[in-house]
């Protein structure tokens, strides 16, 4: 999948949007995404990320969806906003002070073996029985973690021992995202897709 920078800018806005909606305060026109058949594409997983001054403020998304990407960015946003059991929900005196970061999913593929993960380029899911945890490929660059670290840190997300990786392999599968944010009007790629 490609965005281009059209439809990338529109996504934000869309992400943005949301947010403020929550408090009432949405400014944007609606945008009629069927005029962007890049917008309309159903399947594909998104997270919206949210940090205040380089600080994770909430964080959702989901591995795949049924809806189209417009309006996946959208929930996402929302949830990210108000739902992260991590945080509270976001108050109004935020809004200003958030960036928000859109990462969109490619596909899942089986990881055979632990030294095939690329850092920096791969994120990771494990599901093993009632756990599950996904860290994008962000986070390994943004973290500097090694294999191991990512490996450890993927199943304390998961509620697994640290070290669980270690004794057994795990059913954990690999992918990558094409990500951009508002921080400077840049945008991050981790995948050219």
């Amino acid at each position: 999948m490609e965005l281009s920078e059209e439809s990338k800018g529109i996504l934000m806005l869309a992400a943005r949007d949301s947010i403020e909606s929550l408090f009432g305060e949405a400014h944007s026109s609606i945008i009629d995404y069927n005029y962007y058949p890049q917008l309309q594409q159903t399947g594909a997983g998104v997270f919206v990320t949210l940090t205040i001054h380089n600080q994770l403020r909430g964080c959702i998304g989901y591995i795949t969806s049924k809806w189209n990407l417009y309006e996946t960015v959208c929930d996402a946003a929302m949830q990210a906003a108000s739902n992260d059991p991590r945080f509270p929900p976001l108050s109004e005196q935020e809004l200003p002070k958030i960036n928000v970061e859109i990462s969109v999913l490619s596909p899942l593929s089986e990881l055979e073996d632990y030294n095939m993960i690329k850092l920096g380029e791969h994120g990771l899911y494990l599901e093993e029985g009632d756990y599950r945890g996904l860290l994008l490929p962000q986070v390994a660059a943004e973290n500097n973690f090694d294999i191991p670290g990512f490996l450890t840190a993927l199943c304390e997300k998961a509620g697994l021992p640290q070290n669980e990786w270690e004794i057994r392999k795990l059913n954990i599968k690999t992918f990558t995202a094409l990500v951009f944010s508002e921080v400077g009007n840049r945008t991050r790629t981790y995948e050219r897709y």
